[in-house]
């Protein structure tokens, strides 16, 4: 067993890295997300080439799936099927955590380590290479 790693992004959202691809032959990802109050939250995007299963583990998340707005509390869970827009926010004044599940495992670490590397160049972020790495990682941003 090995744990989790934590990508600590730096605006209100830790991502806690438990299960790659490479730990589970490419069958799924988890990982464990921690929104501060208030905290930046990725755009509205869809994915390609996985379906994202949520479930929380702590506080109430606003989850908006297309166009309906869902509060995903600790206990509820939720699927995301490929090709459908979601985004999720945190207006509590509590820490929320979910649990992400994505299959296949085509989702990896690197994706937010790559947003890391974008967010800590300084200055104001680089969006057009914040699009270009959730392109690549198979997420595809929506405008809102």
């Amino acid at each position: 067993m090995k744990p989790c790693e934590v990508i600590n992004l730096g605006n209100g959202l830790e991502i806690h890295f438990c299960l790659d691809a490479a730990d589970t032959n490419a069958q799924f990802t988890l990982f464990k997300v921690v929104i501060h109050p208030h905290a930046k939250v990725p755009a509205a995007h869809y994915h390609d080439h996985f379906d994202e299963t949520l479930y929380g583990l702590k506080g109430s998340l606003t989850l908006t799936v297309d166009d309906q707005a869902l509060q995903l509390g600790a206990g509820d869970h939720y699927f995301i099927k490929r090709g459908r827009i979601h985004s999720f926010t945190n207006d509590s004044d509590e820490t929320v955590e979910i649990l992400a599940y994505a299959n296949p495992g085509v989702f990896t670490a690197n994706y937010f380590k790559d947003i890391l590397g974008v967010l800590k160049a300084g200055g104001p972020p680089d969006m057009g290479r914040l699009k270009a790495i959730m392109l690549e990682h198979g997420l595809v941003p929506v405008a809102n």
